[in-house]
């Protein structure tokens, strides 16, 4: 962590700390949260922000018939619920059973299509996510004094 002098942007608020991982820049929100700091006058923000996309797999047409069909089973149980509604007795299990499993056929059948339809230029599952080079804590102006007394008092283990 390195604490920086109070230079007050155009929004008020002031960078307190700077930290290269988010978890760092949580911990010390945490802390002013502990010491009974109104964290709704502070904020973090990413700087250096990219795009970065892991790479969970291989895709096949086997692989994204299975995804579409666990897909089309979860609609499949949302329209269920909503029969739920309008249905009595013993007869809600067969629409719950029947519209899960219509979902999931026409999901397997829509996601072995699609990935049929990208002709191979997309063989592979990915997550996407943002990250930041460097995370800043802010406080709002008025409040970086007490900000800064807070954090100066040693933590309790």
């Amino acid at each position: 962590m390195t604490t920086t002098q109070p230079t007050a942007p155009a929004s008020g608020m002031v960078t307190i700390a700077r930290f290269d991982s988010y978890a760092g820049a949580q911990h010390l929100v945490d802390r002013l949260s502990d010491e009974r700091f109104p964290v709704e006058n502070v904020r973090i923000v990413g700087n250096g922000i990219r795009s970065v996309e892991d790479v969970t797999g291989r895709l096949t047409k086997g692989r994204a018939a299975l995804y579409g069909a666990g897909m089309g089973a979860w609609w499949g149980l949302f329209v269920a619920l909503l029969f739920a509604i309008f249905t009595i007795g013993p007869a809600w299990w067969g629409v719950l059973v029947t519209t899960v499993l219509i979902g999931a056929v026409f999901g397997a059948v829509a996601g072995f299509l699609g990935h049929l339809a990208t002709g191979g230029r997309r063989d592979f599952s990915s997550v996407t996510g943002l990250q930041a080079a460097e995370y800043e804590v802010q406080v709002d102006a008025g409040r970086y004094e007490e900000a800064v007394r807070l954090l100066s008092r040693p933590t309790a283990a």
